[in-house]
Order: C-alpha cells, then structure tokens, then sequence
C-alpha cells in the first residue's frame, strides 16, 4: 500500500503547496476532483484550502475512504498558524466535516495561503464583503487575532505561501 496527496483547491495556493510536496516527496498529487479507488493507498495526506468554514475537497476524500487509513489533513488559509487560537478554530471546523473515527487519529498540519481579491469570483467577493462588514463592527477588544488579520489583508492581495513549512509534513509522510 502506497500514499497519496490530494488537494482542494479554488484559487491555487492550495494546489501549488501539493504540487511542490509532491515534488519533496515523490508521492502523486491528485485533485480531490479526480477521486477514484482509494483502496490501493494506506496513508492520505488532503491538503484544503479553508473557504467558508470549510476544508476544500475533504468530503469527497472522506467519502472515498475507510476508517483503518492513515489520514493527515493540511489545512491553507489566510489565519497565521503560529497562533494557537487560529489552529484551534481551524481543528474545530475540521471536527465537523470529518467523522469522530478518521478526525480522532489523523494528523494535522496547517499552512498560510494568500489572497487576491480581484481574482475572486463574485460571489467570493460578495462572501468576503458580508463578513468584513461584520467583522469590522466587533469592539476592538473583543476582535480574535484571526478577525485582526482579516481586517487588515481585506481587499489587498496577500501572499503567505512559504514552502519551507512544507517541510515538517514531508517528515511525516517519509
């Protein structure tokens, strides 16, 4: 049994991170569009860009499994990683999309993305614009590092991608 990557990916950053882990690794990279027989693979490594409070593309990587596989999930989003509030937010949308018996022993790992507004679709857009209306009016104390980032990457084009921060989980999957 073998190993495969699969990502979720709308805009691209998520797809270049597996692409260049694939790269490190030697291990094929797949859209999670492209799911066919998972059966032949013992370790699924997913990488999901987040978009409204989800992880692209696992759904059809969960529907496409059994519980005895090895799953890591790797999530990108804009959210800084380094902050334990933003992985614990991340972890807790994770806990409602992959059932308790693959979530409870899967790895995880998360990435930072970016972001460019005028590549958006305009529904995105108008996503983007219903939550930063929101977001802008929460009292300055009570704003989650996550909020504080959002509101200052709002409409700009940002670019976290740091494929040095690939490396950890190339350790894992080796």
């Amino acid at each position: 049994m073998s190993k495969l990557i699969i990502y979720g990916s709308h805009y691209g950053t998520t797809k270049s991170y597996a692409e260049k882990l694939s790269e490190i690794t030697g291990i094929e990279a797949i859209s999670h569009e492209d799911i066919k027989d998972l059966s032949m693979y013992k370790t699924i490594i997913h990488l999901g860009g987040l978009y409204a409070g989800g992880i692209k593309g696992i759904k059809d990587t969960i529907k496409a499994i059994d519980s005895d596989r090895e799953l890591i999930i790797v999530t990108v989003g804009l959210a800084d990683p380094t902050n334990q509030e933003n992985t614990k937010n991340i972890k807790e949308t994770a806990s409602r999309q992959v059932p308790k018996e693959l979530y409870d022993k899967a790895r995880f790992f998360h990435l930072r993305g970016g972001i460019d507004y005028s590549k958006l679709s305009f529904i995105h857009k108008t996503m983007m614009k219903m939550v930063y209306s929101k977001v802008k009016n929460i009292p300055e104390d009570m704003l989650r590092e996550e909020d504080k980032a959002f509101i200052d990457t709002y409409n700009k084009t940002v670019n976290f991608v740091d494929f040095s921060s690939l490396e950890p989980i190339a350790e894992v999957i080796r």
